[in-house]
């Protein structure tokens, strides 16, 4: 294997790696030190029963987690309002467009796994760290992504919600305000850059359903005509490389 794959691999596994490290482990002292680093004031004088229950759903959560985390919330959606744009609702299945933005997801986030695997996920496997710390060390990075993607407005409104102070910097709010934040702005930009990609292909729509009412072919359906046009701008325009590339590109520097 070379450098280049096994740096590929420790970026992949290090967004993940650390939390399903620990939700593995089996001792009832790991399995302690993991719940009181997940959920802070937690109670760690649980039986072994009630231990395994909260790390297996704690461990059913991470996808989702991880999913929220980072920016796989904006391109999965800009690429199905893409595909509803193109009319192809069969033709790009959900799989290809999930898979699509994964892979852009693991290639924008590999700094982010990077940072994880060296500053937190190693020193916790070479029992150089605790869990708790671990932990506090892996949310350096995720929250300095965040934020850069994070609007002001999103991100003081959510505080609202949650009773913190207006005057508290950014970086000192509690992670799941950061979080819930990310997560509407990622909502916000997705349908921005989702709006942008639909207006040539509406403007396609409305062209073939005028053309087809002039000539009275009222019983055709425009979108059986339009399909190819669609198709054949996208292609000439080189839709994808360019949808790739504005995708790739809102990410602020981080």
């Amino acid at each position: 294997m070379t450098g280049g794959a096994r740096g590929r691999d420790r970026a992949l596994a290090g967004l993940a790696g650390l939390l399903a490290a620990g939700l593995l482990c089996s001792a009832p002292a790991a399995a302690q030190d993991l719940l009181a680093g997940v959920i802070p004031g937690a109670k760690t004088d649980l039986t072994v029963k009630s231990q395994v229950l909260v790390l297996m759903t704690l461990l059913g959560l991470l996808p989702i987690m991880v999913m929220m985390m980072t920016c796989f919330t904006r391109f999965v959606i800009v690429l199905s309002l893409l595909r509803q744009a193109l009319g192809l609702q069969q033709g790009l299945p959900n799989r290809i467009i999930t898979g699509v933005a994964l892979i852009l997801t693991l290639l924008v986030m590999r700094p982010v796994g990077d940072q994880i695997w060296r500053d937190a996920f190693l020193p916790y496997d070479q029992d150089k760290i605790g869990m708790q710390d671990a932990l506090k060390v892996a949310e350096v990075p995720l929250s300095r992504f965040m934020l850069a993607q994070t609007s002001k407005a999103a991100l003081a409104q959510v505080a609202r919600l949650a009773g913190e102070p207006a005057e508290m910097a950014p970086q000192q709010r509690a992670f799941t305000v950061k979080l819930a934040a990310f997560v509407l702005s990622e909502l916000k930009t997705a349908f921005q850059i989702g709006a942008m990609l639909f207006i040539p292909f509406l403007i396609i729509d409305l062209v073939v359903s005028s053309v087809l009412m002039a000539m009275g072919m009222m019983m055709l359906s425009p979108l059986v005509i339009s399909l190819p046009f669609k198709l054949l701008l996208f292609v000439l325009v080189d839709g994808w490389t360019l949808t790739v590339s504005t995708l790739v590109g809102s990410i602020r520097p981080f």
